[in-house]
């Protein structure tokens, strides 16, 4: 059988008195902080990184209109498509 090791809030509890005894409360406040601004820094990013690819899909979809392609109901890979076509023809 296996077995799926758990760790409960007691356990947390007993692993966080030990890292105070260790390192000492000054230094785990400046570990915490550290940790918690790496993922503050990760979030804004994976966020900037969304709304750059919405603002890509807009432009993409404002120069097919520009070229007298229907956007409506169409994912950006199939309207890319029918860019390639349009521009093949002329």
């Amino acid at each position: 059988m296996r077995y799926v090791a758990l760790i409960g809030w007691q356990e947390l509890v007993l692993i966080l008195i030990i890292l105070i005894f260790l390192f000492g409360a000054t230094r785990m406040r400046g570990l915490a902080k550290g940790l918690g601004d790496s993922i503050r820094e990760f979030k804004n990013a994976s966020k900037d990184q969304s709304d750059d690819k919405e603002d890509t899909n807009e432009v993409i979809k404002k120069a097919a209109e520009k070229m007298g392609i229907s956007t409506e109901g169409k994912n950006i890979k199939q309207i890319l498509l029918e860019m390639e076509k349009k521009t093949k023809k002329d």
